[in-house]
């Protein structure tokens, strides 16, 4: 039998004194109450992190795939408002070089003639005239399909100095010049020369060669969305990582792991939700920043087209967190989930036992499926899982497409799940009277 140590202040049989109990026991409470601290903390930073991990991929993809930046642009070509603002730039480059002068000495040589005097008195008609004329040249200009090749063409022979344009390092056909992004419209003006002699404008020929600049990005805000995009794209690589990471551990940590999942799910997505919204708001704010000399039309045209794909990583990720929140929950104890589950089993078992009444059977495979099951269901989430990571630019309907598929395996498992029956064993002999 252990006898008490004299030195010792604890009582005979090893039993801690009051004192020292109730640190003990405080010990393990307070441990709890720092894991589960830390676990939220990092759960919170992991959903704070999902809408600018999508910004962060965003801004990656648009500045290393150059297909995709021009898939990005290439519809603004056949947009009204693009098409009305390059006419109208090119339009007053032309015919602030083409003086009506000019133009009444090509039919009239001698300004001392008859008809020179009378059209010298029609001038300013014929300067309107002259003006009507070459807007509508521009507008054919823009709206002919050499437009259209020509902006996909530059865009994709400038990707790299558009780039480098919006990451601050200027240079090129595209240049950061006094926060305004703009493209040379040299092209487009011979375009419009030659319109103009093909019609008789003879004198057009004499216009030298015009460089206008069409501002495709102009704000005072744009150093700073320079720098923060120049950032983000950065840290395109290692914002998921980290947000990945973050989640990772801090449900590993969490108590209640699937209350977190669930957390962590509907958190991420009311980030991203606030994302969406922020992206309207700051339309509303760049276009009020603009100079009047830049048309607010074509401007938003533009910002819609460069942040279409965010919205659409937006709208992916709020789906994707949503299915996740669902999942857990569904998948979880509790009443209306067990129910749920219970109603969703009732058409595998009932479509297994017509089939067993019909003569069908799954052989082998049933048992087997029986014995693998919660394998093949994590195998099935992590399959999924994988597919939508290795999806180059997933949309909210390809989410939707694999939970649907989802389902539809793991009703299969759950139809060909079935019990070994044990081997029946043949009779013994009758038990012995009395």
């Amino acid at each position: 039998m252990a006898t008490a140590d004299p030195t010792d202040g604890n009582p005979p049989g090893g039993e801690p004194a009051d004192g020292e109990r109730t640190d003990a026991e405080r010990a393990g409470p307070a441990a709890r109450r720092t894991r589960a601290a830390f676990a939220g903390l990092l759960l919170v930073l992991a959903a704070l992190l999902t809408p600018l991990s999508v910004v962060a991929v965003w801004a990656a993809s648009l500045a290393e795939d150059t297909d995709r930046y021009v898939a990005t642009v290439a519809p603004l070509a056949g947009d009204p408002a693009v098409q009305n603002a390059v006419a109208d730039r090119i339009a007053t480059a032309v015919t602030q070089n083409l003086s009506v002068n000019s133009l009444i000495q090509q039919v009239a040589p001698s300004d001392q003639s008859v008809l020179g005097g009378l059209l010298g008195q029609l001038s300013g008609s014929i300067d309107s005239a002259l003006q009507s004329l070459v807007r509508g040249a521009a507008q054919n200009v823009v709206s002919s399909p050499a437009f259209a090749s020509f902006w996909v063409q530059a865009n994709r022979t400038v990707h790299d100095q558009f780039t480098k344009a919006l990451t601050g390092q200027g240079g090129g056909a595209v240049q950061l010049t006094d926060n305004a992004v703009t493209i040379d419209l040299a092209p487009l003006i011979g375009q419009l020369k030659q319109q103009l002699v093909d019609s008789g404008a003879s004198v057009a020929n004499a216009i030298p060669t015009i460089h206008v600049q069409y501002t495709v990005l102009d704000s005072s805000q744009v150093g700073s969305v320079r720098t923060g995009i120049r950032l983000l794209e950065l840290a395109g690589t290692w914002l998921p990582v980290a947000a990945v990471l973050f989640a990772v551990v801090g449900l590993l940590l969490a108590r209640h792991r699937r209350t977190a999942l669930i957390a962590l799910a509907l958190g991420a997505t009311a980030a991203t939700v606030a994302l969406g919204i922020g992206l309207s708001v700051f339309r509303v704010l760049y276009l009020d920043a603009l100079p009047a000399s830049v048309s607010q039309p074509a401007a938003g045209a533009v910002y819609d087209a460069l942040v279409r794909l965010l919205r659409v990583s937006v709208r992916t990720y709020v789906v994707l967190g949503l299915a996740v929140a669902l999942g857990a929950w569904l998948s979880g104890p509790n009443r209306r989930a067990r129910q749920l589950r219970e109603i969703w089993r009732a058409g595998p078992h009932a479509a297994r036992a017509a089939a067993g009444r019909a003569g069908l059977h799954t052989g082998p495979v049933g048992p087997w499926v029986h014995r693998s099951k919660r394998v093949l269901e994590w195998a099935v989430v992590g399959a999924a899982g994988l597919t939508l990571v290795l999806w180059p630019y997933p949309t909210g309907w390809v989410v939707v497409v694999l939970g649907l598929a989802v389902v539809f395996v793991l009703t299969l498992i759950e139809l060909l799940d079935v019990v070994e029956e044990e081997p029946t064993r043949p009779a013994g002999p009758p038990a012995a009277g009395p």
